[in-house]
């Protein structure tokens, strides 16, 4: 049915405010979104903080000033955030260059003040860890135990899932925080023979391979997303989690599909399609 089907604001409400930005994630909630998706990296100094990119783009983010005189890794924007501390992010504009309306002075938030602004609420928490195979096993399950670190803090671990391309997060979690929602992310390019992005499950049945990676629900690619696949997993007690959908059109038919979510940079769009006649 329509009304079961959830409204998951892509890193906050992208189309509509700065991504993965404190100023997104409000106005996602004013929008009554059922889910908030945003993006996690991990600073030089351990410091879990939202970001869509392993390195800062230049697409979205703006450099100010150094975060001290003559600091020689200035400027910051394309350089990953792993080799940088929080106080040099702190300086990173996020809201200069969003199109259409800018909103200077939107800086890089941290996990826990986001954490901090959406616990009070009842919204639910889809955390995507930015990790790639190039990883090593002790980062990944140090980046994982710092993002359930901060969830746990804030005691929002009941409503949060953690959401990964790279499996090896979900396999983690499945062994030391099993409580927490694991979700797969499937795409074209992580669904190919050779892959390394699995942790070692074939692509060749991706609904298989997410169940013996202990996912608890899968997220496809728009693009993959056909109805054998959702009937599949379903079959496989397996909610499906559409992304990234834009249009009204499209929104009808994952709908009809029978998706039970569906990840948009518009969130009011799809609000505007879910609602009765």
């Amino acid at each position: 049915m329509i009304d079961t089907v959830e409204v998951h604001g892509h890193r906050g409400a992208r189309g509509l405010r700065p991504e993965n930005t404190l100023p997104g994630f409000s106005h996602a909630l004013d929008l009554g979104v059922d889910a908030i998706e945003l993006d996690a990296g991990l600073t030089a100094d351990g410091v879990v903080v939202l970001n869509h990119d392993q390195s800062l783009s230049p697409a979205n983010l703006a450099d100010t000033a150094p975060a001290w005189p003559d600091d020689p890794a200035h400027p910051y924007v394309g350089k990953p955030i792993r080799e940088l501390t929080l106080a040099q992010l702190r300086t990173v504009d996020a809201g200069t260059r969003f199109r259409p309306a800018p909103m200077p002075g939107t800086g890089i938030p941290t996990l826990a003040e986001a954490c901090a602004l959406l616990a009070p609420t009842t919204v639910k928490l889809s955390v995507e860890l930015k990790t790639d195979p190039t990883w090593t096993d002790e980062e990944v399950g140090l980046f994982t135990a710092a993002v359930v670190d901060v969830l746990t803090h804030h005691a929002l671990t009941p409503r949060a899932s953690l959401l990964a391309f790279d499996w090896r997060v979900l396999a983690e979690a499945r062994r030391h925080y099993p409580s927490l929602g694991r979700v797969a992310l499937l795409e074209r390019k992580t669904l190919t023979p050779d892959t390394t992005w699995l942790a070692g499950q074939s692509p060749h049945d991706p609904i298989a391979a997410a169940q013996a990676i202990g996912a608890t629900a899968i997220s496809p690619e728009h693009a993959i997303t056909t109805p054998g696949l959702v009937d599949d997993a379903h079959d496989a007690a397996l909610p499906v989690i559409v992304w990234t959908v834009n249009t009204a059109e499209d929104m009808t038919r994952f709908i009809k599909y029978g998706a039970d979510a569906i990840v948009t940079d518009y969130p009011d769009l799809l609000q505007s399609v879910l609602a009765p006649a």
